[in-house]
Formats: structure tokens, sequence, C-alpha cells
């Protein structure tokens, strides 16, 4: 949905703007490509730009952000680092995008089959990649401790521990930044945990939090 000026993107509500990504993956299934001009996007933005909404995703080449929910140039803010891990560059660029340049809605996308997640389940090592998969291993334990006799391992295991760990970076969004927290609590922005099947394109809608203003 492109938003054509700075009235269109404040008149939006976070639950609108939730609506626009629904749609979008709808499309992206049925492959009904609505953003298809990609000059025109190009043109129709080069002065300036009202993303509605900011998504952080992995980098997994099969979950790009803007393709799973059909959005064009323009359209969303796209974060993207292994296993949607949330660092303080990702916090300040939610941050910027929300406050800033006026985004309604924040989105934490995993996915299935997840590589990082599986480094992080069976206690991958390597450079700087350690301190990142460390990031998930609150979201390892939480699974290991309530399913006891489950194998983290296994597909079932990793998909399991992907779905913990969109559910505790959405957590630590408000823990670590009181601008966005302020912002949700004002019903300024929604925060929406999510989750992309890479076997069939669709997107699961596992948490929505919206605060309606009055």
């Amino acid at each position: 949905m492109r938003l054509h000026n700075v009235d269109d993107q404040k008149s939006l509500s976070p639950r609108v703007a939730l609506n626009f990504l629904k749609e979008g993956n709808k499309r992206f299934v049925a492959n009904l490509k609505a953003h298809s001009n990609l000059l025109e996007q190009v043109n129709s933005t080069k002065s300036n730009q009202f993303p509605f909404a900011i998504i952080l995703s992995c980098i997994d080449s099969r979950t790009s952000a803007e393709l799973i929910f059909d959005q064009g140039l323009g359209d969303i803010f796209s974060a993207r680092i292994a296993g949607n891990v949330l660092n303080d560059d990702i916090l300040g660029s939610m941050e910027f995008a929300c406050k800033l340049a006026g985004s309604k809605l924040i989105v934490v996308l995993g996915h299935s089959h997840c590589s990082a997640i599986s480094g992080a389940c069976n206690g991958v090592k390597l450079g700087h990649l350690t301190s990142l998969l460390d990031k998930v291993q609150p979201s390892v334990e939480y699974v290991k401790k309530n399913n006891p006799s489950l194998e983290l391992t296994s597909k079932e295991g990793v998909d399991m521990v992907a779905y913990q760990n969109v559910t505790q970076t959405l957590e630590k969004i408000f823990d670590k930044s009181e601008v966005l927290q302020q912002m949700y609590e004002q019903g300024d922005i929604g925060v929406v945990g999510a989750y992309y099947k890479v076997e069939t394109g669709e997107v699961e809608f596992v948490q929505e939090m919206f605060i309606d203003k009055k």
C-alpha cells in the first residue's frame, strides 16, 4: 500500500497497517503481485518516503519482507539480521522508523527451517556468530525447560525455539526502549509477532499487540 504523503501516514492506524501486510501476504501466496512497475516506484519515491511499518526479519535468502508481504519501494522499512535477534542498532533503527519517520507498526518475523536458530540449538561457536547466537539462548532454555523430552535439534525443536524467539524479541523491545514503549502505550504504534513458513509462503501472525486511541 503506497502512502503518498505525510497526512496519509499520520491518519493510518496500526491495525490498518497490519491489514496491509496480511492482504499483501495473501497476494504473495496467490501469486497476484500488485507492485510490479519498479521504475514507477523509483520515480514516485525519489523525493520522499512514508513507510507504514518496520519489519525485523532474518537474513535467510527466502525471507525478503518486501516480497513476502508484496510491498514496493518506500512502503516498509526492512531490518535484517540472522535469527531476527535484537541489538542496540536494531532498536535504534526501530526508534528512527517509528518516532522520526512515522511508521505505525513493528513486526518481528521469524521463520521455519531457520539455520541461525538451528545453530543456537546445536551450540554453534564461530567468531562473531557466537555472541549473536547467545541472544537466542533464553529461547532455547525456555523450550528445553518446558519440553524436557523434546530433542531440541530436531525440526520440531528448532521451530519451537524460533516461535519462542519471536515472543522474547517482542518482550525485549519494550524492556530496552522507553521510546517505543511510550509510543505503544499511547496507541501510536502496534507491535506484532509473525512466523513465515518457507514451505508454503504463508505468514502466521502469532501475537498482535495494540492499544487503541480513545
